[in-house]
Formats: structure tokens, sequence, C-alpha cells
């Protein structure tokens, strides 16, 4: 439709032209003392255009003319460009195939170049001459710092890590800066350095800090640096991050933050310490089953306070009671055993639950054998009695081995009560053969 539009134009024009030269009879003088030129208006005005064009293309040859030193400089820094690029692509691909020296000497080629061209054109222009000369130059200089790293050439790669970061000037891309620091992270933990990893993500922008790549990174420094408890806290912090982020499956995640929570839990030195780990938690994990018997565990050790012990037990407690699946033996186990331990001073209500729990749970030998132990402690000799003698013969698991000993124990001592001295012989012998 546009060729058909120009055509029609074209046409008219030739028609309005041809109309007008053949039917005008003007003529233009020229005077030039003591001359006079007479001449039709149509050569008046061919002459007239034809000095136009040819002056119009006179000033296009002259600035064309002009503009070739700086036509040939830029196309001696496309051609650097072309070949810089070439440099870094075939380091990048050696490198990727494992050959690493070539990696290396293609990445120093490439700089060599860059040095050369900037020497022929001027220090002062070496970066105007290309947009991205600087990004170019930094991700030279991390090529073979890298190749170095590979090669264990630590020399080596931290010059041209430092030369990377130098040449990362405000011209260039903040992504390679804040990339190559992140490579950094990534070195020093492969060197085992968590406290020099760390110092390199600390220096992120605060958004990239909180990107997935370099959240993994903290995770694996606070986990290196483990004897740090300062670092536990660091890593409990970032699991929580990489969990909101989905950067692994929630088995995944809760696996990592209950080793790290019972870890951060078995550190503590004192009931404060171990306090203030506790209310440092987030109310889900607190929740958690497994969470609250090793931090009640944990707090009876230290000797704490029955009553906080029982309210920290309380929903792995109530999860056991109701034969929740989560809860494996072994953690039941452990979770009777701090229950045990604050019998002494429990007061009616948790009796109750204790002798309500069983009562609905009758075949489970482990609420007997509490149950039990909770009358020996108030001196109900006849009950406990009668409670123990079922739930002994049926600890008979791995896991509850020690309760099954705890439980003989038990049964000779209340014997020896009744005087029935032989009786309470054959317990302990019973209690023996397990200890």
């Amino acid at each position: 439709m546009r060729t058909a539009l120009w055509f029609l134009a074209i046409f008219s024009i030739a028609v309005l032209s041809a109309l007008f030269a053949g039917n005008n009879d003007a003529t233009v003088t020229i005077f030039w003392p003591p001359h006079r030129v007479d001449v039709s208006l149509n050569f008046a005005i061919a002459l007239l255009v034809t000095g136009f064009v040819l002056l119009y293309f006179a000033l296009r040859a002259l600035s064309v003319l002009f503009a070739l030193p700086k036509q040939a400089k830029q196309w001696r820094s496309l051609q650097k460009e072309r070949a810089l690029n070439a440099h870094l692509f075939n380091a990048q691909s050696h490198f990727m195939a494992g050959r690493y020296l070539r990696a290396r000497k293609a990445a120093l080629a490439a700089l060599d170049m860059d040095k050369a061209m900037g020497d022929v054109l001027g220090s002062k222009n070496s970066d105007n001459r290309l947009e991205n000369a600087p990004q170019l130059r930094a991700l030279a200089h991390v090529m073979v710092a890298q190749s170095a790293h590979a090669l264990q050439d630590k020399v080596v790669r931290d010059e041209h890590l430092n030369l990377a970061l130098e040449h990362n000037n405000p011209k260039a891309s903040q992504e390679t800066r804040e990339g190559t620091q992140m490579l950094a992270a990534q070195w020093a933990l492969d060197d085992r350095d968590a406290a020099g990893a760390l110092r390199w993500l600390n220096v992120l922008s605060q958004g990239a800090a909180r990107r997935t790549a370099a959240l993994r990174l903290k995770l694996k420094a606070s986990q290196l640096d483990h004897f740090n408890a300062h670092s536990l806290s660091v890593a409990l912090e970032t699991t929580r991050l990489l969990a909101k982020h989905r950067a692994f499956s929630n088995t995944a995640s809760q696996s990592l933050l209950r080793s790290l929570v019972t870890r951060m839990l078995s550190d503590a030195h004192d009931v404060a310490q171990l306090q203030t780990v506790w209310r440092g938690l987030d109310a889900d994990e607190r929740k958690q089953a497994d969470i609250a018997i090793h931090a009640a565990s944990c707090l009876a050790k230290l000797d704490g306070e029955a009553q906080q012990i029982r309210t920290w037990l309380l929903p792995a407690w109530d999860k056991m009671v109701a034969g929740a699946p989560e809860l494996t033996a072994a953690s039941q186990v452990i979770l009777v055993q701090t229950m045990q331990a604050t019998l002494t001073a429990m007061d009616d209500n948790w009796f109750a639950k204790i002798e309500q729990a069983q009562i609905n749970n009758p075949r489970d030998a482990r609420l007997q054998y509490l149950a039990g132990m909770a009358c020996k402690a108030r001196k109900l000799w006849g009950k406990a009695q009668q409670l123990l003698q079922l739930a002994a013969p049926r600890l008979t698991s791995s896991e509850n081995q020690s309760l099954q000993h705890q439980a003989w124990i038990a049964l000779a001592e209340l014997a020896e009560q009744r005087g029935e001295l032989d009786i309470a012989a054959q317990t302990w012998k019973k209690a023996a053969l397990l200890g």
C-alpha cells in the first residue's frame, strides 16, 4: 500500500511539473554590468535545484571526511571488544570443561589486550572507548581468579580478586561486584575459612545479602563455625529465611531447624542461658515435640524448676497422649524420663493428667510406668506396685530398656518395704541383668 502511494505521489508531481513547465513562458533576466543574461524560468529553477543538490552532497562528503578518524577509532574499539569477548568466552568454555590452565591463559590474554588498547588510545580515554570496559576487565580478573582457585594457586587468586574489585568502579555493574564478593565467600568456604566467608558476606548490600545464593553461603559458613554460639544463632536465622524463600523442601528445613535448635539448647551452660535460647525460638518451633522434649530434658539436667520443665513438655505430652505418629519411641522415652525427674514436686493437676492418660491408653507400657512412678512418689505403694508390675514385663524393646531397668528397681524397693525379701532379691536380679 505504501509503495502504491509513493508511485501515485511521484506521478502527480511529474504531471504537475510538466503542465507548469510546458505552459510557462516566463523568463529571468540577470544583470551583470555591462552584461545581461536572459534565461527561461524553467531553466533557472532547474539550475537552482541542481546547485542545492550539489552543495548538499558536498557538505555531506566533507562531514564524512572529517569523521573518518573518529570512525576509525570506534572501529578499532569494536574490534577490541570482539576480541575481548572472544577471549572471555574461550576462558569460560575452558573453565567449564575443566581446562583451568587454558582458562587462565585466555583470561590473561583478554587483560593483555585491554592494556595494549589502553596504551594506544590513552589511559584517560581507555574507559570511554567501551561503555562496559570496567565490567569486562573485572570479569577477566574474576576468570583468572576462578581458574587459580581451581588450581589451588591462592596467591594469584587473591591478587586478581583484589584487582577485580578495584576495577568495579561506579561505571561497572553492581551485580558484577556482588557476584565477585559471593565468589570470594565461596572460595573462603572451600578453604574452610568460615570467618573469612562471613566477612565477605557482611560487605554485601542489604538486598544482595538476602538473596538465596548468599543465604546458602551464610548458612554453610555458620555451620562450619559451629563452635561459636553466635554462629549457631546466625545459622538458625538464616535457615528460617531460606525456609521462607522455599530454598529447600519442608522436610529438609524442619530437620535442619531441629538440629540447630537442639545444638543451641545442648550448648547452654546454665538455666539462664537455656531460657534465653528458649525465648529466642519462634512459637511454632517451641510447639515441635522433639524440640520441646530436648529443651525440657536439658532444663532437667541443669536442675531447673519442675513446673517450668512440665510447661515446656506440655505440647509434646499432648501429642504423646493423643498417639501422634511424629513422636518416635526414643523421644517418648526421653519425655517419660524427663517427666519422671519432676515427680517429687508434682501438683495434683499434673498427677491427674498422668492418671487419666494411663487410663485412656491402657496398652501403653510407658504411660503405665510413668503413672506407677508417680504413685510411688506420692507413696501410693499398692497402686504403684500394680502399675509397675504391668509395665515392667512389657518394656522389652531396646528403646524402653532404661525404663524397664528403673521399673525393676522400683519394684525391688517396694518389695523390701513390704518385707518380701525373696521377691525383692529376684527383682534386684532382674534389674542387675538389665543394668
